[in-house]
């Protein structure tokens, strides 16, 4: 998987942190029998039996990792920085690699950006401790160590494995994930028809078989079909999205993603599930806080943070070129109420133009 390469965010991490996140007080250091790299990403299960998939795991560390997915996956990052926490000090690396990212993410719901860094420098860590470990150790570490910068838009860790060569040796859940990774790298460079196109051969060649990692797949096609403008496509991604996530509450990926999805949301899933869409935003808020305390001060880039989503949403589609009624469509508001939306936005961020919008949106 290409990217840019540096370590910014590492050196940020040893900055302010120990570098490394702390265990649970008085935790153990588990040792489990099997590799439990994301097991939960890694299982297909049917929309509905995601807990059923959880439970019927064996006892012990697998379960324990799935169970703190699903909390990430479903909005509650306190209880999955619980479940994954003891597993920070595993022997087993795919445990501790899997309570790695997982912890990182979930501390950007709680303003704790120096123990998502700490998580981010011991992925790094783990990655050259496995540069001459087995390949599939080698395209585990790669697998997370991608997952940890692509998601946050920061530069790849120095000396990491080619993901397209790693591919093979994922197995299939998680080489969907993978696929929606490279998805999302070419997204943000602007490649929305090579992007859209990945997203779908993955879910066709089996990647709907995993709900999370097929979830955000059709995340990826959405954000690519507005970028292409092309709504029809994006409201068919999203709401087959959505269909997978709300039988087993998976909605975290929704606000990850929320920055071209806004409108949308408001129109497709406001309406029919108000108090899923309010966690939705509540997600939103808490999420893009922390990324962008993250991603900001690393990147050297000034990406606003003090947007409300509609605000944020017409700014970054107005940065890209979009009119002021193509806007009023995405959003279902009047021309009128686009207008002010945007005028708010470039208020708050002082800028008297739309091509100043561009240093403070989403690439």
């Amino acid at each position: 998987m290409r990217g840019r390469t540096g370590r910014g965010v590492y050196e940020k991490a040893e900055q302010h942190t120990q570098g490394s996140l702390p265990p649970a007080e008085g935790a153990p250091s588990p040792l489990i029998r099997e590799r439990a790299l994301m097991p939960l990403m890694n299982t297909p299960f049917a929309p509905g039996e995601c807990l059923k998939a959880v439970e019927s795991m064996e006892e012990g560390g697998q379960r324990d990792i799935a169970w703190a997915e699903y909390y990430y996956f479903s909005g509650q990052p306190e209880k999955a920085i619980g479940k994954a926490q003891p597993y920070l000090t595993s022997d087993d690396a795919g445990a501790r690699l899997s309570a790695c990212l997982i912890c990182s993410y979930a501390y950007l719901h709680f303003s704790q950006d120096d123990q998502a860094l700490a998580g981010l420098a011991q992925i790094e860590r783990a990655l050259h401790d496995m540069v001459d470990g087995s390949p599939q150790a080698q395209a585990e570490s790669a697998f997370v160590a991608a997952a940890a910068s692509i998601l946050l838009h920061l530069p790849l860790p120095q000396g990491m494995p080619n993901m397209e060569e790693m591919l093979p040796l994922l197995p299939q859940g998680l080489r969907a994930f993978a696929l929606y990774l490279r998805a999302h790298s070419l997204y943000l460079e602007k490649q929305y028809g090579l992007s859209a196109g990945i997203a779908e051969a993955a879910l066709t060649m089996g990647g709907n078989r995993f709900p999370i990692p097929a979830i955000y797949l059709h995340l990826v096609a959405v954000m690519d079909y507005m970028s292409l403008k092309d709504r029809d496509h994006a409201h068919d991604h999203l709401m087959r999205a959505w269909a997978l996530a709300r039988p087993d509450d998976l909605i975290e990926g929704f606000g990850e993603h929320h920055g071209l999805l806004g409108g949308m949301l408001e129109s497709a899933i406001k309406p029919a599930w108000p108090a899923e869409f309010k966690r939705i935003i509540e997600i939103t808020y808490r999420f893009s806080a922390g990324w962008r305390r993250v991603h900001n001060p690393v990147t050297g880039e000034e990406v606003a943070d003090n947007l409300t989503t509609t605000e944020f949403a017409s700014a970054m589609l107005a940065a890209r070129g979009w009119t002021n009624q193509e806007i009023a469509d995405h959003l279902g508001v009047s021309i009128n109420t686009a207008k002010r939306h945007l005028s708010h936005a470039m208020e708050k961020l002082g800028v008297g133009s739309r091509k100043g919008l561009e240093r403070y949106m989403l690439r």
